[in-house]
């Protein structure tokens, strides 16, 4: 149903370019075009998610809508010029997956509406002025990721009782530099209370995850909590196997990570997000 919120608002935003399914294409009308900056091309069905919800109210591929996909296959640096060829392509909007994504989009453009999907803390991050009235070209809602932070070590420590030591897998950038300290802080008050120790590990890509899961096992971390960020969870059936060889109890942000075969996750239903994402006028 949420879906048909976004296809509905998309054609509010482009001010009835679409023309739905079933009824009468005018010769000659202007056909939509979206550009969509994700995280992983290899997370189809988090974009099949957002095509089902524009296809329930008629709106196609082809026939009156057309799709312009970049993704940066998590490695960060490459968002800004995938934001401005979908500028440069002269789009009539972009959606964004994700704080990185949203942030290159807005730095490209100041005049296309911008949407985000899964954006932790639009307002510390600086893509909007608030929640109630964003400004600006950029808007969508916040699953406030950094209100959750506290809650996995609590989770963690309700399942492994005897942990003491635990690790923190992260990626500098993946959400903003504010929410990632929000989210250090809510962590280490948490873990403060239930007498958990925090040792956080940086990783910048995949090539950085053997030589992570190495030093964790040298600190002998006995359970793991893997933070929100696309590099993650395109990488995560990976990282499932990793936390399972070293035996680490894991509490990942997304319940894909359990779908992969994890141990457990407390978050938003990501697919879901992309379903609900609705562009508003």
């Amino acid at each position: 149903m949420i879906g048909l919120m976004l296809a509905f608002t998309i054609t509010l935003l482009l001010g009835g370019l679409f023309n739905p399914v079933g009824a009468e294409v005018q010769q000659g009308a202007k056909v939509a075009r979206i550009g969509y900056l994700g995280g992983h091309s290899a997370d189809s069905y988090v974009r099949e998610a957002f095509l089902q919800g524009l296809r329930e109210l008629g709106y196609v591929e082809g026939r009156n809508v057309v799709f312009e996909f970049r993704f940066p296959e998590g490695k960060l640096a490459r968002y800004p010029a995938l934001a401005a060829e979908l500028v440069a392509l002269k789009v009539d909007v972009i959606v964004a997956a994700g704080t990185p994504a949203a942030l290159a989009a807005k730095q490209a453009t100041r005049t296309l509406p911008i949407v985000f999907a899964s954006a932790p803390d639009p307002v510390e991050s600086g893509l909007v002025t608030s929640l109630a009235r964003p400004g600006g070209n950029v808007t969508e809602t916040s699953n406030l990721t950094p209100e959750l932070a506290g809650k996995w070590v609590e989770l963690l420590k309700h399942a492994v009782p005897r942990v003491r030591q635990v690790a923190v897998l992260w990626q500098p950038g993946a959400l903003g530099k504010r929410t990632e300290e929000d989210m250090r802080k809510q962590m280490e008050v948490a873990g403060r209370a239930l007498e958990v120790q925090l040792r956080f590990f940086e990783t910048q890509g995949p090539a950085d995850f053997d030589g992570a899961f190495l030093e964790m096992t040298r600190a002998r971390v006995s359970a793991l909590i893997v933070l929100p960020g696309p590099m993650f969870f395109g990488e995560r059936g990976r990282l499932v196997d990793l936390a399972a060889r070293k035996r680490l109890p894991t509490v990942y942000p997304w319940k894909d990570f359990v779908d992969a075969g994890g141990f457990m996750a407390y978050g938003p239903n990501i697919s879901d997000l992309f379903a609900r994402r609705r562009l508003r006028g």
